[in-house]
């Protein structure tokens, strides 16, 4: 699967045009700040044009990888600085706020994993990339992608299951500081609907 040959100015105008967005939210996702992921998406296709050559057909993953390769730069230039968004911190940043079971947990576990094991449950999980895919962004083989992604996931698994049974064995607080008892953790609709029935 090599670059295909014309990678003209239509060539460019198209790939940027429909995957600037894509590349706009892998930034925000990782860094907070919209001004700073539109930089990024820039950066990357500044690349792109640069080495149009070496462009694969199916460049996304491609893109991705380049883009996490600049943010890699750019910590590294920062000395170890806050470069990255923390995952506890992109639920202020994300497409919607906690509306499922769980989403607060899950984000927590994920804090606790490696870096490495974030990432490719980031690209698998939010940019929905195949683990072929995942693996050109992580510039490793398909084998080792799928390998990390299955420990990565068995580790997340941990980790909330660790979570419940923390959260199990503490009881819940009210607002004033009382501990709840099992009857006052219905939700205020449940509990309503079991007193009518």
């Amino acid at each position: 699967m090599g670059p295909p040959g014309n990678h003209d100015e239509g060539w460019f105008t198209d790939i940027y045009a429909t995957l600037y967005p894509y590349l706009v939210n892998y930034g925000r996702r990782r860094l907070g700040d919209a001004d700073a992921a539109a930089e990024l998406a820039q950066e990357v296709f500044v690349v792109a044009w640069r080495r149009r050559d070496e462009v694969p057909e199916h460049c996304l993953p491609w893109l991705y990888g380049v883009a996490r390769r600049l943010l890699a730069n750019h910590w590294r230039g920062q000395h170890g600085g806050p470069g990255l968004l923390p995952l506890e911190a992109w639920q202020a940043h994300g497409p919607g706020s906690d509306t499922g079971i769980g989403i607060a947990d899950i984000r927590a576990a994920l804090a606790g994993l490696s870096e490495l094991d974030q990432e490719i449950l980031r690209l698998v999980g939010w940019e929905e990339l195949t683990v072929a895919e995942a693996a050109v962004v992580l510039d490793c083989g398909r084998a080792t992608a799928a390998v990390r992604l299955h420990r990565a996931r068995k580790r997340l698994a941990a980790a909330l299951s660790r979570q419940d049974e923390s959260s199990a064995a503490r009881p819940r607080q009210k607002e004033n500081g009382a501990a709840l008892s099992h009857q006052d953790t219905n939700p205020p609709v449940l509990a309503r609907t079991q007193r009518i029935q």
